[in-house]
């Protein structure tokens, strides 16, 4: 049997319970985990980010197998399921912490978020310019408990219901061939 690296991405576009579903549905993931990167305040909670002063965003921690998917799928998921146009904010979620930042493990990884971006700003996705932030990976803080597989835990609760629903739904249309289960 041949061997091969597991990879890391670490991706924010606004609330971490949207990403962390829709990343949820597809192949090839090992494991997601909603937390706070980007950032200079060591440990924050989440009651510090929503305040604005740690410099952090909430952001998935998503641990995948190139061979199913790669970190290229990954950011189409991405670039979908958010507006990476609007500085800080996803919705009526306002604040640094909701930025659209793709935190790069490798050179390799920047290469390939450079080149999707171009991609779509050549293709015209988008009225205005993506202001995706690219910055490299230093650190990565998990959320509290009750943040893991929220939407999987909560699919009632009122966010969940109107912001985090239509995001796995749009996964579930435009990826099809990616789902981890039939829809």
């Amino acid at each position: 049997m041949e061997s091969h690296e597991i990879e890391t991405a670490t991706l924010g576009g606004g609330c971490f319970w949207c990403l962390e579903a829709a990343y949820g549905e597809l192949k090839g993931m090992q494991a997601i985990v909603s937390g706070y990167a980007g950032g200079f305040t060591r440990d924050p909670s989440y009651e510090a980010v929503c305040s604005g002063t740690t410099g952090h965003a909430e952001v998935v921690q998503l641990t995948f197998d190139p061979t199913v998917i790669s970190f290229q799928e990954l950011l189409g998921v991405f670039f979908v399921i958010h507006d990476p146009t609007t500085v800080d904010r996803q919705g009526n979620d306002i604040g640094s912490q909701y930025r659209s930042i793709i935190l790069y493990h490798c050179e390799k990884q920047l290469r390939v978020a450079r080149e999707v971006m171009a991609d779509l700003k050549k293709q015209g996705v988008w009225q205005s310019e993506i202001v995706t932030q690219l910055e490299p990976y230093s650190e990565f803080y998990p959320a509290e408990e009750y943040h893991q597989r929220f939407f999987a835990r909560n699919p009632q609760y009122p966010y969940c219901q109107v912001v985090v629903s239509p995001k796995v739904a749009k996964v579930r249309q435009q990826f099809v061939a990616k789902l981890a289960r039939p829809v």
